[in-house]
């Protein structure tokens, strides 16, 4: 199970917040025993892109042989 402040992977795209499945965020709040979670997600500057309330299904834990990979936000009007 995830945890508060645990860094967890995107499994599915977040069109609405020009988030895409592979993204990072922070776990802000564990939601019943941890079938769901508020995450955070924001840019590598710091500005907060969307915090979202998510279902267990749409996330999960990285990996320790994983490796970031970097790209631009899109905007979303």
């Amino acid at each position: 199970m995830l945890e508060e402040l645990d860094r967890a992977v995107l499994n599915v795209d977040l069109p609405q917040f020009g988030l895409t499945a592979g993204d990072i965020g922070t776990i802000v709040m564990v939601h019943a025993g941890g079938q769901g979670y508020t995450v955070e997600f924001v840019t590598l500057g710091g500005k907060t892109i969307a915090v979202e309330t998510l279902a267990d299904s749409e996330l999960r834990p990285i990996h320790a042989d994983e490796i970031a990979h970097v790209r631009q936000i899109v905007t979303v009007p």
